[in-house]
This record gives C-alpha cells, sequence and structure tokens, in this order.
C-alpha cells in the first residue's frame, strides 16, 4: 500500500493502481489458502475468480471494485496497453479507486482473522 500511496503522490497513477491490484491479489490469494488444503493459489490474476475458488462472498460494490482493479493487472504487465490506459486515466478516477481499494483491503483482511 505503501508504493502505491507513493506512486499516487507522484501522479503515477497507472503504475499506483497496479500495485493497489497487486496488493488486493495477494490477499484474496491469502484466503484461497486459509481455505484451501493445499498452499499454492492458482496462477491466476483476476481477483473475482481467485475469491469465487477461496469461496468467498461478494457483494455488488465490492464486484464493481474487484472489476475496476482487474483492468490493471494486465495494463502493468504489458507495455502495449500501458499507453492506452495511461491516457484515459484521470487523477479523480485514480483517486478513487485508490480510496477504495484501501476499503476493500480492510474488508478482505477482517476476512483473514
Amino acid at each position: 500500500m505503501d508504493t502505491a500511496e507513493y506512486l499516487m503522490k507522484g501522479k503515477k497513477y497507472l503504475h499506483a493502481l497496479f500495485w493497489c491490484h497487486l496488493l488486493v491479489e495477494k490477499i484474496c490469494k491469502a484466503l484461497w489458502i486459509k481455505n484451501n488444503q493445499e498452499n499454492v493459489p492458482p496462477k491466476i490474476h483476476n481477483l473475482l475468480r481467485i475469491l469465487d475458488l477461496a469461496e468467498i462472498k461478494y457483494g455488488g460494490e465490492q464486484e464493481d471494485l474487484l472489476g475496476l482493479l482487474n483492468k490493471f493487472q494486465l495494463e502493468g504487465r504489458y507495455t502495449t496497453e500501458v499507453s492506452k490506459i495511461n491516457t484515459s486515466l484521470t487523477e479523480n478516477f485514480a483517486e478513487d479507486l485508490f480510496s477504495e481499494t484501501k476499503k476493500i483491503r480492510q474488508w478482505l483482511l477482517e476476512k483473514l482473522k
């Protein structure tokens, strides 16, 4: 979260949101491990799919946010998509998604307890 916050302050929105996705992905995979006998989660990046496999229930707002974050797992890794998404990112959109990521992070961490 610190890295994402640092990138947000530097107005590196695409990379900040990539780190937000990565943060949420790691928590989702920790939940998968908690709810499965194996300790190696699936090698996928789709947050909704990981939570489905972990049998974690989520609502409409959470689904919308996780769906938005999913867009940043590809764009952060594949340079051909970076310029396309980067030009469409606004400061307000990035700040809103960053703020919502903090909330979803807390919700997921509660499920790890």
